[in-house]
């Protein structure tokens, strides 16, 4: 039986998971539709480009590392903002997601194509993504079956954690039961 699958949530790449974009991925959806199919961005995936080399007007709101992540292996020439507001507003050039889960419900996407001076001081945390994941309708659902991933709470720390990789495993030593002693496989089970 799959888990659910919805907006806010997050897909926890399990050890049987050896796809080079998605290893020891951590994924946070941002739209999941049964007939569109699902929409995510990697959270844990820091490249070695900074944000000044590739857009360099959003540099002073970006959270550390200021550095592009890569959001997953699709349209990787194009960029993805995610951004926290401090309070409940909605300031111009940014859009809620659409997401029931108290953890998220202050993250949005950023328009980078709107001048960043009109989100100075309205946003608490961004990060810039290069690229996101997708799957078709059903896809998703078939990986999780086949136990590709784990489908888990996301907490409110989760997309700006400061150590992004060391998410996977923050994320999975929170969970209860045997989930919690996945964050202890080791990252070439051969060598155990």
């Amino acid at each position: 039986m799959a888990e659910a699958i919805y907006v806010g949530g997050l897909l926890v790449a399990t050890p049987l998971l050896d796809d080079p974009n998605f290893r020891r991925s951590v994924v946070l959806i941002l739209e999941h539709d049964q007939d569109g199919g699902t929409l995510g961005v990697v959270l844990n995936r820091p490249s070695d480009i900074s944000v000044t080399q590739v857009l360099p007007v959003w540099d002073p709101l970006v959270t550390g590392p200021s550095v592009l992540f890569e959001g997953g292996p699709v349209q990787t020439d194009s960029a993805l903002a995610l951004a926290a507001v401090p309070s409940g507003q909605e300031p111009l050039g940014w859009r809620r997601l659409h997401a029931g889960t108290p953890a998220v419900s202050r993250l949005g996407t950023v328009d980078l194509d709107a001048p960043p001076e009109i989100l100075q001081g309205e946003i608490a945390q961004m990060r810039i993504f290069a690229g996101y994941a997708g799957w078709s309708s059903g896809q998703l659902e078939s990986e999780i079956a086949e136990g590709a991933w784990y489908v888990v709470d996301s907490e409110a720390g989760d997309t700006f954690h400061a150590d992004p990789r060391a998410l996977w495993r923050h994320v999975l030593r929170r969970q209860r039961g045997e989930l919690a002693f996945v964050a202890t496989c080791p990252d070439d089970p051969t060598m155990n």
